[in-house]
């Protein structure tokens, strides 16, 4: 799960019709419902040591619950890879997480949100401090050891959500584990593009985390994300954290540039 910090831009703010709020109660319930299937399918999974597919489920479940339909482009890896993309809205979670079975590193905030920081839990997210520097020594130990497990990780290095047309600097401290990773392991960069609705859903401005659900609750038709899965490549080939990141940066930023049918990211 993300940082839930947002963007400079200002969120407009519009009042949610009849529509809008029987839509909002469907897709709580649907969510709800997809819970109380997943959540003890999970659990058996666990007491018979098994791996369980049940988080990504539900994650599918809500991005479509939400009207997400997910298309990819680009081959992806599906183990040892640490995942680099951009960051538009909290509902990135589901969408990546539904299709790729990641965790994410996160805020470590989070962890104490009702519901949501127990589900992020459930889906071993990694939790970091993104304001203690003197931790960081120790988040990234928490990181590499993960790295060796099988499961992808993906982080969002801008630190906040755009609206999708944009890209802020990316941070370099969490690529310090990967220089050198733990065991190889390749950084593959990733778009992920909502087309023409991405202003539509983005997190941006002063707006909440629930005022931003509401919206897309409300919001009626389907919402397309495209995931560009870019060539990854070796950190070891990159001297250090700071040249992997700004590689991973380049890659994303032409991808996202070509998408906007050539218009300069800024």
């Amino acid at each position: 799960m993300a940082y839930p910090l947002t963007g400079k831009a200002e969120t407009e703010q519009r009042s949610i019709s009849v529509m809008g709020l029987l839509l909002i109660v469907i897709r709580a319930l649907g969510i709800l419902l997809s819970l109380v299937l997943c959540l003890p399918m999970h659990y058996l999974w666990r007491f018979f040591r098994l791996p369980s597919p049940w988080p990504r489920f539900f994650l599918w479940l809500v991005a479509t619950n939400c009207g997400a339909t997910v298309k990819t482009k680009g081959d992806r890896l599906k183990q040892d890879v640490f995942y680099v993309s951009n960051h538009i809205s909290w509902f990135d979670i589901p969408v990546i997480a539904g299709l790729t079975g990641c965790t994410f590193v996160a805020q470590d905030g989070i962890a104490s949100w009702p519901i949501i920081g127990w589900l992020c839990r459930i889906n071993k997210t990694i939790f970091v401090s993104r304001t203690d520097r003197m931790q960081v020594g120790g988040q990234i130990d928490i990181i590499r050891e993960a790295i060796e497990e099988k499961y992808p990780i993906t982080v969002f290095p801008e630190g906040t959500t755009t609206d999708g047309h944009s890209l802020l600097p990316f941070k370099p401290s969490l690529f310090q584990a990967m220089a050198p990773p733990p065991k190889p392991t390749m950084v593959q960069p990733m778009l992920l593009d909502y087309g023409k609705v991405s202003k539509e859903i983005a997190w941006v401005g002063e707006e909440s985390a629930t005022d931003n659900a509401k919206r897309l609750f409300a919001r009626l038709g389907i919402i397309p994300a495209t995931l560009y899965f870019l060539e990854p490549f070796d950190p070891a080939h990159y001297g250090d954290r700071k040249a992997i990141c700004a590689e991973a940066e380049r890659r994303i930023a032409v991808a996202l540039s070509a998408s906007l049918s050539g218009e300069p990211v800024v």
